[in-house]
């Protein structure tokens, strides 16, 4: 049995050579390609201005490995999670979060993650694979059409903060970026986009050499090494000074500001040095700082830091003019917050 390709695999024009060698005109290559991404349709059979000869060739030689919800959670505060089950029977999450004034879907990049963040849910996982690019362009054209559905509103931003580390799938993650951006894809601005990563300076530079239009994030945490390798154990090898260098070559080229997430835990980086250390990690480079409010995942090890000591952070940050912002957690009665992807649901 000859196995079937999957056609998202396969640029425009290497799905033109395919037709013309096959008799079919070329441009039926992009009304074919118009169905897959425009329209985001996964059966031949609704290629509604396609001959009947063109759609047997399809169904006998090609698949679409598209994504298919597995479970959908709505949380109380509007907030909806997906379980969504891969062409392999993997299963990743994505959410969709709304707010007053935006719409934004959190995607996954990996089946599992390839770091080891100690309060990290996902990191639990061993990486068992990255997401191909439609597979990650799934998930928004799924969140786009929820937004319609349950908001009568628009999806607006994209961030991938889910499942896995983007720069760990960094070529399929920018080729799902250049077809959600494209004309002939959703046609989102990468202005709406924010990549988060845990930090790898080597593939920040790339991303800088690279022209990326999108926005960058750091999941941070600790601005001293010792304090950062023992909640982020990838840091030993990747460490602050490195992460801080490649971050001034990323602002150098992009002229971008860099967003670091943080989270304050009780005992763990609430001191007044961790204060200080991260006031004067901001000022290496333009940036500005979420405060993250932490999820629990049940590790008695990593408890949220009581609000005075947010207060003080915040004090300290605007006091030496660095922007910064408590970002409140959504969806956590559904584990959809940040750090709780992948705990309940992963196969």
């Amino acid at each position: 049995m000859i196995s079937k390709k999957d056609i998202r695999s396969l640029t425009e024009q290497e799905f033109k050579e395919i037709l013309i060698s096959n008799s079919f005109k070329p441009y039926r290559a992009k009304q074919v390609f118009h169905w897959l991404w425009t329209k985001s349709i996964y059966s031949f059979s609704e290629m509604n201005n396609l001959p009947d000869e063109l759609i047997n060739f399809l169904n006998n030689n090609f698949v679409i490995n598209n994504i298919k919800v597995h479970k959908m959670q709505k949380s109380s505060d509007g907030t909806i999670k997906n379980a969504i089950e891969l062409f392999d029977g993997f299963v990743v999450e994505c959410v969709l979060i709304p707010t007053k004034d935006r719409i934004t879907a959190c995607v996954s990049s990996q089946v599992g993650c390839s770091l080891n963040c100690k309060f990290c849910a996902t990191a639990r996982l061993k990486r068992m694979r990255n997401l191909n690019p439609d597979e990650i362009y799934d998930q928004v054209v799924l969140i786009s059409r929820q937004a319609k559905e349950f908001f009568n509103r628009p999806l607006t931003n994209i961030v991938f903060m889910g499942m896995g580390e983007p720069l760990m799938n960094y070529n399929n993650v920018l080729k799902s970026i250049d077809k959600i951006t494209s004309k002939s894809g959703l046609g989102m601005s990468p202005r709406r986009i924010v990549v988060s990563t845990s930090g790898v300076p080597k593939m920040i530079k790339k991303m800088a050499d690279d022209n990326v239009k999108f926005k960058l994030a750091v999941s941070l945490h600790s601005a001293i090494n010792e304090t950062r390798t023992s909640i982020m154990p990838f840091n030993e090898k990747m460490n602050l000074d490195e992460l801080a260098d490649s971050l001034q070559y990323w602002y150098n080229k992009t002229k971008k500001i860099i967003t670091y997430e943080y989270v304050v835990w009780e005992g763990v980086n609430d001191k007044i040095e961790d204060i200080n250390a991260l006031v004067k990690f901001c000022k290496k480079t333009p940036s500005k700082v979420n405060l993250i409010q932490y999820n629990s995942i049940d590790d008695p090890s990593f408890v949220q830091a009581p609000k005075d000591v947010l207060d003080h952070y915040m004090q300290l940050l605007e006091s030496n003019k660095i922007k910064a912002t408590i970002r409140r957690s959504r969806g956590q009665d559904i584990d959809a917050a940040c750090g709780q992807l992948a705990n309940k649901n992963a196969r």
